[in-house]
């Protein structure tokens, strides 16, 4: 049985056929239903120029689905600092902070989570889209927040209002920054599952103790599709696989539906790029993905898991969080 906390990571993915106002209600439906099974926090994703993916405007749907829930905290996972200005990112989460208190989480990633051209077109300019940037960018928002280089510029809401401030990362550089600032740690195992574990030590290995911490805690996000049965299971994540795989060849486009994914002609290169972003992700019966699971907290130390499920429908995306909240957390609730 699973007993570290679990959570989720939902894209508000779009189904073709479908729209984005549909894609969102779904993700509110799901925030819902998931708060209800005692799963600990709900992140969304903010991607940009993806049809795909809804989650483009993370501030504003997390205003939306914490009106909708009581309990669950809500968070971003990840916001992606090079898109904003840090003053900006500070008054939308002081805002959310103060009319939800201790409810937001602030994942903050280094990625613009798009390709250049769309990120030049949300920052108006290259300054502050390199990595090099990060860092100060970061000081400034940790700043905004705590008041402590005072000058003209006060951010209200968001002096005093701050949420609770994650690093998100796939390698090694947020990983060892958020161990440096003694933050909490969120790794991309979901599309970055190699880099996994040397990340994973950086973050523990300088780690120092903070306002915040006083040892590491480490989140692992992965890729998890709960079905009655392991074929089953399989067949709902085909969309997903074959989403990605449209995605990384500069053809994206909305949800497949799993007989479309599944009668998709992979080429034998296209299957084994497939094959290969499923190492080491969650995908099968309850009694496969309580095994997946367990064998990657006991690989990581995971101090918690966050679940990713992007599958066609939303029933199957809520019975899949249904089925490992019952049967392979124990119930869920005791373990969140």
């Amino acid at each position: 049985m699973i007993t570290v906390p679990l959570s989720v990571l939902d894209l508000a993915p779009v189904a073709k056929g479908t729209t984005a106002g549909a894609a969102l209600q779904a993700t509110t439906e799901l925030a819902r239903r998931t708060e209800e099974l005692g799963y600990h926090r709900f992140w969304v994703a903010e991607h940009h120029n993806m049809p795909a993916i809804a989650s483009s405007a993370p501030a504003v749907l997390l205003a939306h689905l914490a009106a909708n829930t009581s309990t669950i905290r809500l968070g971003s996972g990840g916001v992606m600092l090079p898109n904003h200005a840090p003053l900006v990112v500070a008054e939308q989460f002081g805002t959310l902070e103060a009319l939800h208190p201790g409810r937001i989480d602030l994942g903050i990633g280094r990625a613009p989570g798009t390709d250049q051209v769309t990120a030049l077109a949300l920052r108006r300019t290259m300054e502050g889209l390199s990595a090099e940037g990060f860092p100060r960018e970061l000081t400034d928002l940790m700043n905004y927040f705590s008041g402590e280089k005072p000058g003209q510029i006060i951010a209200t809401p968001g002096r005093g209002e701050q949420p609770a401030v994650w690093l998100l990362g796939s390698s090694g550089f947020s990983a060892q920054l958020a161990g440096l600032l003694g933050l909490p740690f969120s790794f991309a195992h979901h599309f970055s599952s190699q880099n996994t574990l040397p990340a994973l030590a950086l973050y523990r290995q300088n780690f120092r103790p903070s306002q915040w911490l006083d040892k590491p805690y480490a989140m692992v996000a992965v890729n998890a599709v709960c079905a009655e049965t392991d074929e089953r299971a399989e067949w709902l994540a085909g969309p997903s696989a074959l989403s990605f795989l449209k995605l990384r060849s500069g053809r994206p486009e909305p949800l497949s539906t799993p007989d479309e994914a599944a009668a998709y002609p992979y080429s034998e290169i296209e299957r084994e790029f497939v094959v290969a972003r499923r190492d080491g992700q969650a995908m099968g019966s309850p009694e496969t993905v309580r095994r997946q699971l367990t064998e990657l907290v006991e690989r990581t130390g995971a101090d918690e898991l966050m679940l990713t499920t992007l599958v066609y429908d939303v029933q199957d995306r809520v019975r899949s969080y249904e089925l490992i909240a019952e049967q392979v957390a124990g119930g869920l609730r005791r373990s969140a």
